[in-house]
């Protein structure tokens, strides 16, 4: 079956300003993810989804297509990534194009490697899964984390306290880099987090979101001693 990369990249990034195109490490961050995506040749159409002119331009210079622009309705601050890609296969299919298999990455994600995709994806077919979701451990048990009550501290899950932490139950949470879906399965259940959802377990130090200048200074520095040193 066919599969088709989008990456999704809006222009009305608001704590960081033109976030999706803003240098990372000397060229615009939206670059690394549309580099992951062509090197894991394994895609039919390697296409970015924005509604913003710029963008679009970085992004057919760095070799993915623009084929049509995000609508409004998609991108303002209340679309979701499922919203996203049920236009963009919508769209391609008015055009006669349909998909096996989406791969969603986001445009802030310079640890994403081709290798990582193409082992997501290899996972989703072979586990005929309806999603493949990168996810890492929580460093901290979550469920010794406290609250704040009048001026406080006090334990969220009082029982768990005392727990050592080889007791509690490991935790994950999304990486926020990137999914792999099954187009079908998407059609029907409107969500990147289905009914079948693998886990595609990532190393804690390939993981960081970038919501912040701070995150983002941080995100340089990982990249500089993973791959730069």
């Amino acid at each position: 079956m066919k599969s088709v990369a989008v990456i999704t990249a809006r222009g009305g990034s608001k704590r960081i300003p033109r976030k999706n195109i803003k240098p990372f490490l000397g060229k615009p961050i939206l670059e690394y993810s549309i580099e992951a995506a062509l090197a894991a040749d394994m895609f039919h159409e390697v296409m970015v989804s924005t509604d913003d002119e710029e963008i679009a331009a970085v992004a057919k210079r760095a070799g993915a297509k623009v084929p049509f622009m995000r609508s409004q309705k998609a991108s303002d601050d209340f679309a979701t990534t499922a919203d996203v890609i049920d236009e963009v296969l919508c769209a391609y299919e008015r055009i006669g194009m349909s998909f096996g298999y989406v791969c969603c990455i986001y445009p802030t994600a310079p640890f994403v490697t081709a290798n990582a995709i193409k082992t997501a994806m290899m996972l989703l077919e072979q586990e005929q899964a309806d999603s493949v979701i990168p996810v890492v451990k929580f460093s901290f048990p979550p469920q010794r984390g406290v609250v704040i009550e009048d001026g406080r501290l006090a334990p969220k899950w009082k029982e768990c306290m005392n727990m050592r932490s080889q007791d509690l139950e490991p935790l994950y949470h999304d990486c926020g880099q990137f999914y792999c879906l099954n187009a079908a399965s998407f059609r029907k259940q409107k969500a990147i987090w289905m009914e079948k959802s693998v886990p595609f377990i990532q190393d804690p130090m390939t993981v960081q979101d970038i919501d912040t200048l701070e995150d983002w200074k941080l995100a340089e520095m990982k990249y500089r001693l993973l791959y730069m040193d």
